[in-house]
């Protein structure tokens, strides 16, 4: 059997609301539970398993490979809710998207802070 990520644990205040924020934002299913888990499933087989955390909340970075069509519908919403999105993780570059690979990317935070991407092209897969 090869080797697949199966699913991974993201801390939240609240992880219903962060399941539900990121699942409504890609267009995802609503999240599942399992256990203490609110989880969302990916195409891909993945799950991002959101759990209720006290403790402050290191911010994590995760990134979805999407497709042109998708792009354009998970940015709208994303400019629908009037979030504020980047071209650049460092967020030095607002209000603009990237480029990089010949494709799309952009960048925004999640209800903790943690920083989500969605990019149409890997990176290295392409021009830059």
């Amino acid at each position: 059997m090869p080797i697949q990520l199966n699913h991974t644990i993201v801390p939240a205040r609240d992880p219903k609301a962060s399941a539900v924020f990121l699942a409504e934002l890609l267009g995802r299913n609503e999240p599942t539970t399992f256990g203490p888990f609110h989880c969302v499933q990916l195409d891909n087989g993945v799950t991002l398993d959101y759990i209720r955390s006290e403790e402050r909340i290191p911010i994590e970075h995760y990134a979805f490979l999407v497709s042109e069509e998708e792009f354009d519908e998970i940015f709208g919403r994303i400019r629908a809710r009037g979030l504020r999105y980047w071209a650049d993780p460092g967020q030095q570059q607002p209000g603009r998207i990237n480029h990089h690979d010949g494709g799309r990317g952009v960048y925004w935070d999640d209800p903790d802070g943690h920083r989500l991407e969605i990019i149409t092209r890997p990176y290295g897969s392409g021009r830059a």
